[in-house]
């Protein structure tokens, strides 16, 4: 698959990235918050069978600027800026984790420049989102002998004084955990880790929860959200009680799939899009 480099100037910096496929624009929001964004790379080339997709590094780590703010209207007048320097008057939207929060976002603050949204295992935007339940699943599903090293790193990570060489130690232990078999699970890929952009990302997607929640009903994209049955993110708390605060959204959940849909279930991503495109209903 060729793919086109591109580099689009957001204020503070730049944010690049790179493009593939024809077929109707659509742009990508990786997980994290903080984390590199080539994880998705697979995912893009599903969804570049049928679309022209753009992926493109959140600020905080190369290739793009490094500098803050993180914050999500900053995160968000990024995604403006890449539509813009991408030449999209609008776009689908595709965010995966914290990418499928920040499309919910998106979807209240910038509708004119979408032509809708799908979130995939996304954290939801109801209560706490299912973040709870989230962690407790994966240090769960950790080896016995691992867990409490597991428990400890995530502590660390969550209170900043993790380094990030213990960051890495902390996603080599729970990597398998994201899977519907972690027994089964794929090798991790090279992550770069941004701990400012974790840290202030998180803190004040925290603290808009409510609002956001709040303003889920005036959504008037078409939103769908497609989520692995066998997900650590619960899909009843992540995925259901966040549609149900949007007209006319619809939620997937695909059987034997866990966080990383595209690598377990292949071909469910690039469905549950088109089926957001052609305007048919979900499961």
């Amino acid at each position: 698959m060729d793919r086109i480099s591109f580099s689009a100037p957001a204020a503070p910096g730049h944010l690049d990235g790179w493009r593939a496929g024809t077929g109707p624009p659509v742009l990508l929001l990786h997980g994290g918050p903080g984390l590199s964004y080539g994880h998705l790379d697979a995912l893009a080339e599903e969804l570049a069978t049928a679309y022209d997709v753009a992926s493109f590094q959140q600020r905080g780590l190369e290739p793009s600027t490094e500098q803050g703010p993180f914050t999500v209207e900053q995160a968000l007048a990024d995604v403006r800026a890449v539509l813009d320097g991408l030449g999209w008057d609008r776009a689908w939207l595709v965010g995966h984790s914290w990418g499928g929060h920040l499309a919910f976002h998106a979807a209240v603050s910038m509708p004119e420049r979408l032509l809708g949204v799908l979130s995939i295992d996304p954290l939801g935007a109801v209560g706490d989102g299912g973040a709870a339940a989230f962690g407790a699943e994966m240090i769960r599903r950790v080896p016995q002998g691992l867990r409490a090293r597991a428990q400890e790193l995530d502590d660390m990570d969550t209170d900043g004084t993790a380094t990030e060489a213990e960051v890495r130690e902390m996603l080599d232990i729970v990597w398998p955990s994201y899977f519907a078999a972690p027994a089964a699970a794929t090798p991790r890929p090279p992550l770069a880790v941004s701990t400012a952009a974790h840290l202030g990302l998180w803190d004040d997607l925290v603290e808009q929860l409510a609002t956001l929640e709040a303003a889920l009903p005036s959504i008037l994209v078409p939103v769908g959200v497609l989520s692995g049955a066998d997900s650590p993110m619960p899909p009843e708390e992540a995925a259901r009680a966040t549609v149900e605060r949007i007209p006319g959204a619809w939620v997937h959940v695909e059987p034997g799939a866990g966080h990383f849909l595209w690598l377990e279930r292949p071909g469910c991503a690039v469905a549950a899009l088109d089926r957001l495109a052609h305007g048919t209903a979900g499961t």
